[in-house]
């Protein structure tokens, strides 16, 4: 299971830690979303979301004043940290009421603040979360972002993934991640795919070693992370072998529960894999947009045909007559 740790949370989202003596290290966040805790604070805990990080904002915290002077405020917050949050985080630099630094210490759950409003903040931490706690695999290939469309190239050891990355980062491509590929399912429809950090902006190519694809060609040819828009798999030449020349119907690998679009591409020499891995890209992107030139061939040729059959059809009414 993903995880993120406290201190991990406070440094990304530049938090403010009111309570230094609690070890942030050891508090992890397995939840992608926030709880409001607005009807805690009112006495109700059913269906509470105990895994979540709590958020409190302007209009919680001016109930709260107004219940300050009531009894059953300390025990509710007494209650609501005793079930051992991951933290609570304050908006708009809300200063902790002093209840909660009572209850923070005797349960150690951590009292955070930030400057950033309610919901401003709400929307940055269920993304940055939703990133960070997705689901997630490593493959073996390179991904490379070709004309703003990222493509996840496949294949055997030694099949000439690196050499086809490296000539397409010579046409002006990026790349993100050569050998190992780290993916995470941010949501249904999105793959993000990244680099390790060992082995970030450098290539192996054999005969030749390690080449650092940053300091050689420039930063405008590397990149952190892409989308996963397109996978293409490199396969030894079968001459046996039946491969769509056509490509009416797409072909689908699943990764992590999505399914993307893959094309099976035959090596043989003489190929050459940068101008197929482009062509493949700007295709994939033009269907996006509408447009599928294997459909726009078919119906020509269906049309044709129809339009024979029909003078042919023609032809024999006349000599009938």
């Amino acid at each position: 299971m993903n995880q993120v740790s406290v201190t991990e949370l406070i440094e990304h989202l530049d938090l403010v830690n009111h309570t230094p003596d609690i070890d942030t290290d050891q508090i992890m966040v397995t939840k992608p979303d926030i709880n409001r805790t607005a009807l805690q604070l009112t006495g109700y805990f059913e269906h509470f979301e105990t895994e979540r990080v709590q958020v409190i904002g302007y209009v919680e915290y001016t109930y709260m004043e107004q219940q300050r002077n009531e009894r059953k405020l300390h025990e509710i917050i007494d209650k609501l940290m005793s079930y051992r949050v991951p933290c609570l985080i304050f908006c708009r630099d809300l200063e902790p009421l002093d209840e909660f630094y009572e209850a923070a210490e005797k349960y150690g759950v951590p009292l955070l603040t930030t400057k950033r409003t309610t919901s401003d903040f709400s929307a940055e931490i269920i993304r940055w979360l939703n990133v960070e706690l997705a689901p997630s695999m490593s493959i073996h290939g390179v991904l490379v972002d070709v004309y703003g469309e990222g493509v996840l190239i496949m294949g055997e050891s030694g099949i000439g993934k690196s050499e086809a990355a490296l000539e397409l980062i010579k046409r002006g491509h990026r790349l993100v991640s050569d050998d190992v590929v780290e993916i995470k399912r941010v949501s249904e429809a999105t793959l993000i795919g990244t680099s390790p950090d060992i082995t970030r902006h450098f290539i192996e190519l054999r005969g030749i070693g390690i080449i650092d694809v940053k300091t050689l060609f420039g930063v405008e040819h590397v990149k952190k992370t892409q989308n996963i828009d397109l996978v293409i798999k490199l396969e030894d030449w079968n001459r046996e072998a039946d491969y769509d020349r056509l490509g009416l119907e797409e072909q689908y690998i699943e990764l992590l529960g999505n399914k993307v679009v893959c094309h099976s591409i035959p090596i043989r020499p003489g190929r050459n894999l940068a101008v197929i891995v482009e062509s493949a890209a700007v295709n994939h992107r033009q269907k996006k947009m509408g447009y599928n030139a294997a459909q726009e061939l078919y119906n020509r040729v269906t049309g044709n045909i129809r339009k024979k059959e029909e003078e042919h059809r023609r032809e024999q009414e006349s000599k009938n007559n």
